[in-house]
C-alpha cells in the first residue's frame, strides 16, 4: 500500500472511533486533509463548528488566515498535510481535554508514521504541549526543536501560536507572520543535515 492508500485506510478506521465522550457531540470524525507525501504536517488543536460540519480541518475563519499564511511562503493545502490532536469537536468549541487528546493520540502518532513528514508545526499550545508537555508557546513559538518519541523516532517540531489567536490580536498576528516567514529556510536546514 502507498501512502495514500494507508491514510484512507487509518481514516476509515477513525470514522468509526468512539473511545471518548467527545465522539457522542460531533457529527463527524475529523481526520485531516491534505498530501499524503507532505513534508510539513501542521498540528492544530481540534475541530470547530465548520471543521465538524464539512469534516476538513482549518475551513473556518482561523483557515482562511492559516491560507493566506501558506501563499505568502508559495504553498497551497495540497502541499502539507493539517491535522488535530484531538479529531472530534469539543462542545461548545472548548478545548479538548487532555484525556481526550490522549485518546486521539494512537491516531495522530499513525498519520505521522505514514506522512513521515520532514517537520511538524504545532499551532496552538495543545498541540505542543501534547509533543513538549512542559513548553510555554509565548517562549517556544518561532523555535525549532528536535525530540524522540518511541513510535516515531526523532522528529523536528516547530511552535506557532494558533491562528485563530492571532485573528483577535493585531500583535500576534505579526508575530506569527515573522514567525511563519522562517518556515522555508528551516525546512531547508533540516534537509541539508539529513
Amino acid at each position: 500500500m502507498n501512502k495514500e492508500e494507508q491514510l484512507q485506510k487509518l481514516n476509515t478506521e477513525m470514522s468509526a472511533c468512539s473511545k471518548c465522550a467527545l465522539r457522542c457531540g460531533a457529527s463527524r470524525v475529523v481526520a485531516g486533509s491534505g498530501s499524503a507525501d507532505a513534508q510539513i504536517m501542521f498540528i492544530g488543536e481540534a475541530p470547530g463548528k465548520k471543521e465538524d460540519e464539512l469534516g476538513v480541518p482549518f475551513v473556518g475563519a482561523a483557515g482562511k488566515f492559516l491560507d493566506e499564511m501558506l501563499a505568502s511562503i508559495k504553498l497551497k493545502r495540497q502541499d502539507i498535510y493539517i491535522a488535530n490532536v484531538a479529531k472530534c469537536r469539543p462542545p461548545e468549541n472548548r478545548d479538548p481535554l487532555p484525556e481526550e487528546i490522549k485518546e486521539c493520540w494512537p491516531w495522530l502518532e499513525q498519520q505521522i508514521q505514514i506522512i513521515d513528514p520532514k517537520i511538524i508545526i504545532t499551532l496552538g499550545r495543545h498541540s505542543l504541549n501534547r509533543f513538549h508537555p512542559e513548553a510555554k508557546i509565548s517562549q517556544t513559538h518561532g523555535v525549532l526543536f528536535e525530540k524522540t518519541f518511541p513510535n516515531m523516532g526523532a522528529r523536528y517540531f516547530y511552535a506557532l501560536y494558533h491562528p485563530a489567536a492571532a485573528l483577535y490580536n493585531g500583535s500576534m498576528r505579526e508575530v506569527l507572520k515573522k514567525d511563519f516567514a522562517k518556515i522555508p529556510l528551516i525546512l531547508k536546514k533540516i534537509k541539508k543535515e539529513q
